[in-house]
């Protein structure tokens, strides 16, 4: 047996490069949960447990991840064997109701000791990976058609993306459409243009949406309604306008059933940290690949150590239809790893180091910790110039 001795967790608050602009939140920084699982034999774990604006997107935020960590998940791994991630979380689902992301970041940490103590990348400890890159997306959420449109056209030149997904809902539909098309007709077949509702529309102005937004060239519609009107979903599903993809809606094993039995989704986002951790994100995968479901590897913008704890996941995918969106790095203005994440080509390289295969900038880290002294200063005015 190889004891836990301590469980560290840190709160850091990194700015965006620009405000990210969300149905249901604009974004102007974001807080990072980053654990540190010491173990008896001198291996020490990293995860991250990263939200979307706080308690705005879902029922967990960072705060609330740190406190449940500290006070009820760390008794429980300080009695566990580090050296069998699979029975620590056992433990852990039998004690502590819910905290998926929680759990994801303590699992991500498990894993990254156990690949370094083994030597084996975390992909490789999943059941081996069949792609070393991965596709992925960028979101356009300036809310600013012409400054979209200028992104779009340096990350294409750039060769860092060539698929966009647009932040909509919150503007009348016509406008939202309006913004739409016009990127479209800028980018051409150069992108594809997909759009996430973040949930912003009930079913009647989503039936009408899709189908103002299959005119202009969308390819895939995200969580257009209600996480909870799965009726809908599928309703909107079977009028076969436009792909629709559930995200909000759901959390791991259970949902990916329900939502396979009901036909309520054409694709799947994908996410660790929603699905409850990395080996529930693959059981998502198992019943999509079943169910005829396409997959996209989702993202809760997290930074370096969650970005590569999901790509490690999404290595071992057989198809990816839609790609993935982990850009959570390339929209701080700060890098906490001590080498930064490879993007190239439209594509993220996964590393194949043992664990993770990255490290932490310990450095930065002290610097952007929420309780460093002096404590940095991150204002909206500061974030917005960067």
């Amino acid at each position: 047996m190889i004891a836990i001795e301590r469980v560290e967790t840190i709160l850091v608050d990194v700015p965006t490069i620009r405000p990210h602009v969300l149905a249901m939140t604009t974004m102007y920084r974001q807080t990072l949960c980053l654990v540190r699982v010491h173990c008896a034999d001198g291996v020490i774990g990293i995860g991250e447990a990263t939200t979307i604006g706080g308690l705005a997107y879902g029922e967990e935020s960072p705060e609330g991840i740190k406190l449940a960590i500290d006070t009820y998940f760390a008794p429980v791994l300080c009695a566990s064997d580090a050296a069998r991630p699979g029975s620590v979380m056992a433990a852990l689902a039998k004690a502590i109701v819910g905290n998926h992301f929680a759990k994801c970041a303590i699992e991500t940490a498990l894993f990254d000791a156990q690949g370094k103590r083994t030597g084996l990348a975390i992909s490789e400890l999943l059941g081996g990976r069949v792609r070393d890159s991965l596709p992925v997306l960028w979101t356009l959420a300036s809310g600013d058609t012409a400054l979209d449109i200028a992104e779009a056209e340096a990350m294409i030149d750039s060769r860092r993306h060539n698929a966009f997904k647009l932040k909509i809902g919150k503007k009348a539909l016509a406008d939202d459409v309006a913004h739409v098309g016009a990127i479209k007709r800028a980018l051409g077949d150069r992108a594809s243009i997909r759009v996430d509702v973040n949930m912003a529309w009930d079913e009647t102005t989503a039936l009408r949406g899709m189908k103002m937004l299959a005119a202009v060239g969308c390819d895939l519609v995200e969580q257009p309604i209600s996480r909870n009107n799965r009726a809908g979903m599928a309703r909107l599903r079977a009028a076969g306008i436009i792909p629709i993809m559930a995200d909000e809606a759901l959390h791991g094993p259970v949902d990916a059933y329900d939502f396979s039995i009901r036909g309520a989704a054409d694709v799947f986002a994908v996410k660790i940290e929603q699905s409850g951790g990395l080996v529930a994100a693959k059981a998502v995968q198992t019943i999509a690949d079943a169910a005829g479901v396409a997959l996209y590897g989702g993202t809760m913008l997290e930074a370096g150590v969650g970005t590569i704890a999901s790509a490690h996941v999404f290595a071992t995918f057989d198809t990816l239809a839609f790609g993935t969106e982990l850009f959570g790095p390339l929209l701080l203005t700060e890098e906490i790893l001590e080498t930064p994440l490879v993007y190239g080509d439209f594509e993220l390289k996964v590393p194949d180091g043992p664990g993770l295969g990255i490290a932490l900038d310990e450095q930065r880290i002290a610097f952007l910790r929420r309780d460093a002294e002096p404590r940095p200063t991150i204002s909206i005015a500061s974030a917005q110039k960067g």
